[in-house]
This record gives structure tokens, sequence and C-alpha cells, in this order.
């Protein structure tokens, strides 16, 4: 473990980064400016209007009023002022429920740092082992930790009482919080407005039929079997070629705006370009006349494709999204099994429209099981063999291993103000660097997956991070972090000898942790409130792109929660903070400061900059969850596992309940507050309709579930139909399939469309 110099020297230069970035921010938030960079959410829902139209010359670009600069810190109270139920009518339920995830932590690890610091710190220093062991290396930081405990000791008693006290006030804290989450949900979903994914169900796996269409087929079904509620539908089409041409094309009336803009700024002089790959080379040409002749080509091939998908039956995919007259009636359809063939008319919940991730919708159904399949494996190779580089960035952090690689750096490296720079800082700025790519490769293949929603995508690549983090900074750390030969003797020794290894390192690796809380927590989570990414970006298309207030409203970038690589990083710190609060409890003020600064930073984020991409109803609360509890089962396994090496085998039995007991836990709660984030209540679906329709009784609903699905490469175009059905009372449906009761032999395709008899069960007359 390091020394309490090498953590001083860590802390000192991430305490540094972090009020670096918070001054600047404070600066640079109240500059007219940068007024759309750090408030764009107002601006967005028109409630903001920017301060440089108010100021003439100088003042419209840089503050002059110095008592403004007196009140720099003023957004630390403010982001705290405004009560939960008005930010979440302000942000939405997703944003609110993500920044009680912060809160939840400093709940957990305050108690248990206080009772940590207590009794199991002044237990762990007044054992004295470490003294009376010669020829033994340590530092002040291993009296604080259990290491200073010696083998057989009757203190570790002590700290297998206090790993009872923290699992059940963490326990505790998970229910309540579960319990508040779910309340906080069901209240939402009650009084939030009218949504058209509130009428609307994705149906999938449409069988074929000969005689009708997709279209015919889908309306004919619910027609029939769901005579007193079916609404309208509307087909799903494989248009992603066709998106494909228009976002290429709107990245070229980019480029035509930035060259109008240069000429209008110099008329004289006529925009060129280069033809070639990224305007290197190739021939010379007038750069808006290229463009222009560019776009007139893509609107032609636009048009082409245009009809092409709606004309050809492949471009039909087998699915649909199907509206209802009530909620009552698309939630019965949701929740229920359609035929006695559970492999056809698949129904689900509809994300609601601006969740809907189109390109996915034109996978083939039979295609998700193998599509899944590959890219698990592929994952599990990922995380797996990842370890390697991390283990070969972790060896070259280690003094050691630098000095046996470069062994012409040794009389530098052994400077002692060096040698403190590079123990307390590099180990975690290594690691934080390696990974800045990962989410993007996780995301693309969630996306390969087969996910229908971005809230599905952000869902699933949490918990593929979160792995990976579990496996690779945790596992990978611990085991890895001084050299090859550790890794070799992991893969190769028993299973059941795993825990012994990983809980016999872990107090040796707490001096990287914690310096890896400072560089990704501390400095990170104040990087993130400068925004430096949006706000040169934004100044790169104000000064080449925008010619008009609508332009310059389009060049925000408020950007969104990134759940599936935000929340997987919190859930490492929780993990570390069980981990280490019976064995290292001095790492516990450090991830209090991480929540603390985190909890500050994002409420201000959400009230002022996030748009969120969608709203779920805190949907993902459930695997958050389930990944506390996992963390808090491997915590108590490596507890296990450290003590089973101390000679300790009598208290270590005392240990074997308790994952027991919080698996248990774990199957109370879901079964308590799970079906909440599962299924919707029929009794509150009629309640709703029937508010709403007494709220609202001239409302025609098919008019406003018209547009609600149409993939957005067809929003305005007319060629896009609704498929609705007929308002008379207990219509005769009207259908193309013809009478096979002569036919000599079954058909091969059967869709249990309007009969008593299912796929299994139809018999063919004799």
């Amino acid at each position: 473990m390091g020394s309490l110099n090498e953590i001083a020297i860590a802390a000192g230069i991430n305490i540094s980064s972090a009020l670096g970035f918070l001054l600047a921010f404070a600066i640079l938030r109240i500059q007219p400016i940068n007024d759309r960079v750090y408030f764009p959410k107002w601006y967005l829902k028109g409630t903001r209007s920017s301060p440089r139209h108010i100021g003439a010359g100088f003042s419209k670009f840089v503050n002059a009023d110095l008592s403004t600069y007196l009140r720099f810190l003023n957004w630390m109270p403010a982001a705290l002022q405004m009560p939960e139920p008005e930010l979440i009518e302000h942000a939405g339920l997703d944003a609110a429920v993500y920044v009680r995830i912060y809160l939840l932590g400093l709940k957990i690890f305050v108690p248990i740092a206080l009772l940590a610091f207590i009794v199991l710190v002044p237990v762990n220093w007044s054992s004295g082992t470490l003294e009376h062991e010669k020829d033994l290396n340590y530092d002040e930081i291993d009296k604080l930790s259990i290491s200073n405990l010696g083998k057989g000791s009757k203190r570790f008693w002590i700290h297998i009482g206090m790993a009872y006290v923290f699992t059940f006030w963490t326990f505790y804290v998970l229910f309540h919080e579960y319990k508040v989450i779910t309340t906080m949900r069901l209240r939402f979903l009650a009084n939030q407005s009218r949504r058209p994914d509130q009428f609307t169900v994705l149906v999938r796996n449409v069988p074929p039929d000969p005689d009708e269409t997709v279209s015919e087929h889908v309306e004919h079904f619910f027609a029939v079997n769901h005579r007193d509620h079916y609404l309208s539908h509307q087909i799903v089409y494989n248009a992603n070629a066709l998106a494909g041409l228009v976002e290429k094309k709107k990245g070229l009336k980019n480029w035509l705006v930035y060259y109008e803009n240069q000429h209008a700024h110099n008329p004289a002089k006529k925009p060129t370009m280069k033809t070639g790959l990224w305007g290197l080379w190739g021939r010379k040409v007038d750069a808006i006349e290229y463009y222009k002749a560019e776009i007139e080509e893509l609107c032609k091939q636009e048009d082409v494709e245009r009809q092409k998908v709606m004309s050809d039956p492949n471009a039909i995919m087998p699915a649909a999204f199907v509206s209802f007259k009530s909620q009552w009636g698309a939630a019965v359809c949701a929740q229920t099994q359609q035929t006695s063939n559970p492999t056809v008319w698949l129904t689900q919940w509809a994300p609601e429209p601006r969740d809907v991730y189109w390109p996915n919708l034109a996978i083939p159904f039979v295609e998700l099981s193998v599509r899944r399949l590959i890219i698990s494996v592929a994952l599990f190779f990922l995380t797996f063999f990842f370890m390697i580089p991390i283990a070969f960035v972790q060896s070259l952090a280690n003094l050691d291993e630098i000095e046996r690689l470069l062994p012409f750096l040794k009389p530098i490296i052994e400077r002692n103000s060096l040698k403190s720079v590079i123990q307390g800082f590099l180990p975690g700025i290594a690691l934080k660097i390696f990974l800045i790519l990962l989410p993007m490769f996780l995301m693309t293949m969630s996306k390969m997956e087969g996910h229908i929603s971005i809230s599905g995508l952000d869902r699933r690549t949490a918990s593929t991070y979160f792995m990976f983090l579990f496996v690779n900074v945790f596992l990978g750390s611990v085991i890895t972090g001084t050299a090859f030969q550790q890794l070799d003797s992991f893969i190769h020794q028993p299973a059941n000898k795993i825990p012994e290894t990983v809980g016999e390192s872990i107090p040796m690796k707490a001096t990287f942790f914690i310096t890896y809380v400072m560089v990704d927590g501390w400095a990170g989570i104040a990087a993130e409130v400068l925004r430096l990414k949006p706000l040169v970006m934004f100044h790169i298309k104000n000064t080449f792109l925008v010619r008009t207030e609508q332009d310059r409203q389009q060049a925000m970038d408020p950007g969104s929660l990134d759940f599936g690589t935000t929340e997987p990083r919190i859930q490492l710190y929780f993990l570390l903070g069980l981990v280490y609060a019976v064995v290292t409890p001095i790492l516990l003020p450090f991830i209090i400061v991480f929540f603390s600064l985190a909890y500050l930073v994002f409420r201000h984020q959400i009230i002022n900059v996030y748009n969120q991409q969608y709203e779920s109803g805190a949907l993902f609360w459930p695997d958050v969850q389930t990944r506390l509890i996992a963390a808090l089962i491997v915590s108590q396994i490596l507890l296990l596992g450290l003590l089973s090496t101390q000679e300790a085998e009598k208290s270590t039995v005392a240990l074997l309940p308790l994952p027991v007991l919080t698996i248990w836990f774990h199957y109370v709660c879901k079964g308590r507050f799970e079906p909440a984030y599962v299924k919707f209540p029929l009794q509150e679906a009629m309640v709703k309709d029937t508010l709403q329709r007494a709220n609202d009784p001239t409302l025609s609903l098919r008019e406003y579930l018209k547009d609600a699905y149409v993939h957005p490469v067809f929003q305005k175009d007319d060629m896009y139909e609704l498929v609705t059905m007929d308002e008379e009372k207990n219509p005769t449906v009207a259908t193309k399939r013809q009478s096979r009761m002569n036919t000599p032999v079954e058909s091969k395709f059967n869709s249990s469309v309007g009969t008593d008899e299912g796929e299994f069960s139809r018999m063919h007359p004799a």
C-alpha cells in the first residue's frame, strides 16, 4: 500500500485540477458569449433570451459587471434549491432519479464511514502487528487497514460484526429507496400528460399470409381479436438506406452554408475546394456550385429510394405500431400473449416516439437471437482479453516495472518528489485514458444486438460496461497490478482459491483505487461541469455555420445524461466503498467527496444543460438495484476470502450467512417492487382513461396518433398511410383470405387469426 505522502501528492494534484475546472466554469458561465453553452435547456424551453441582445460593443461578449465575479459560486446553492417535484416537472423523472443515485451513495456511506472510523480504525491502529514484524516494509496508512491485525487475531470478530451492521444498513437504505422510487414512478405515470406510447403497442414477428399484405393482416388480426379497442396501425418500413441519404444530405447542406457564409463575407472571392479525400487533393472546383450539384443529385437519389421503399414488398417489415382507443386496451394487448403460438404476434409497449431506434426495427426478428448470441460471445472475449492490455498499463505504472524496462531512468525515478507523483498519480490517469473509447465500442455492440429503443440501448450498454469495469478495472487492477505472473497464476489456480487470492490482494491496492477515485471522480466530475468540448464546438459552429437565430439555436448542444456510461462508473464506486468499508476504511472519505461533488454538479446540469432524449419513467432502477446487490455480495465473498488467509477459520464461518441473506433480500425487493417497472396496472389505465375523457371529451385520438410513429424520413410525406378501423359499431371485418376447406394439403402459412384454435392445435379437415 502506498504512503500518506504519495496519497497527499495525488490529492493535491487532483484537488488543484478540480478547483481549476470549477473556477474556469464559474468565470466562463457568466460571459454573455457562452450563455447558450451553459444554459441551453432554458433556451429550448423558450424562457431565456441571450444577454448579448442587451449589451453593446464589448459587453456583448464579456461580462463587465464586476459584482457578478464576486458571486461566481452562486451556482452551487442554486443547484440545490429547486424542490424535487419541480425538478421532475422541469427535467423529467429519469433525470431526477438518476441524481438520486448519488444521494443514495451519501445515504449509504456517510453512516458507514462514521462507524468505521469510530470502531474499525482504532481497532486496526492499536493492533500493532506490523510494528513487530521484522524485515517488513509498510507505511503509516497500512496501520489503518485490516493488514495490521495478526493472523488468527480475535479482533477479526469486530470486523465480522461491522460487516453485518454495514450489510443491514445497506439493506434498509436500498429497500427504502426502491420503495420511494417506485412510488415516484407510479405517481409520475398517473399524472403524466397524454402521450402516444400510452395508447400504442409494438407488434413483431407478424406471420406471413398468402392472401393478405402485412398491413391487411395486422388490421384483420386486431380488428377480430381486439374488436372494441383497436383503432389504427402503422407498418414498419426498412428505410435505413433512405435515412442514410437524408443524413448525408444534411452534412452536405452544412458545408454549403459554410461556403456561402465565406462568400458573403468576401463577395469578391469565390470559395474553392478540392474534390479528393478530405479536400486534400483532386480537382479544384467552385465549392458552392459543387455542393449545390451534389445536393441536387442526392435529392434525386432520395426520391428514387423513397419510391422504392414504398413500393417494394421486401421493404415492409413483419412489424407494426398498433394504436388503441384507450390505455386500458393497449395495456391488455401489450401484457398478454396473443395466440397459442408464443413465437408470433409478439407484443410489447411501444417506446415513446423520440425513444425509438429506427434502424433496428428493420432487423428481422428471427435474427435477434443469433445476433445476441454472437455479441455475448464477443463481449466475453473482449472483457477477458482486455485484461492483458490493462495488466500492461498497470505494470508500466509500477516503479519496479519502469526501472526494469527502462533502467536508465532509475536515478530520476528514485528522486523522492518524482517518485511520489508517479506512485500517487500515474496508475489512475493511465487507466482513465485507456478506457476512454470503450463505451463507444460497447454501445455499437448493443446496437448490433437489435434493441429497438434508445433507452434499451443505454440500459444494455450500462450492464455490459459495469461487467467490464468489474472484471478489468476492479479484478484486473487487484490481480494484475504488479506483473503478468500474477495473471498467469490467477488463471491456472483452482476456482475455490480465487476469492482468497483477490481478498488477500485487496488491502495492497487501496492506494491505487484512492488515486483512481480522485482522478476519475474528483477531477472528472469537475471537468464535466466545464463542458469544454461543447464550448469549443459551439463557437466553431457559431463562427462558420450560423447565419440566423435559428441556426444559432441548432448550434447549441445541450447533450443528455449518458446513462450507459456514467451509471456503471457510479456502480464501481459503490463496489469500492462496500469492499473497502471493512478492509481499509480510509478509502471511504474519498468516495463520499465524489458522491457529494457529483450530486451537486449533475443537479446543476439537469436543471440548466441536459435535454433528455427520452423519458422512461425510471425504468432503469431495477438494474441499478441489481448491480448494487451484486456489489454487496462481491464485497462479502472477498472479505470471506481475505479472512480465510488469516487463520481465522472459525470467525470466517460466521460470514457465510451474509451472501445468503443478501440474495434473499434481493428476491424480496424484486417481488415487491419490480412488477411496477414491467407491467402497467389495468386499474390505473382505466382511471387515466376516465379522467382524460372527462377532461377532453372532444379529442380525436386518430388525429392525435396520426403521425406519432411515422419514420422520421417520412414525416413530411403524405404517401405514408395510416390504416384505421371503421368507427361503426361491431363492424364486419373485411378480409381477402380465401377459404381452404377444399385444399388438398395444409397450407404452410398459419397465423392463428380469427379462429378459436391455436397454431399448434389447428387440424386439417379430413
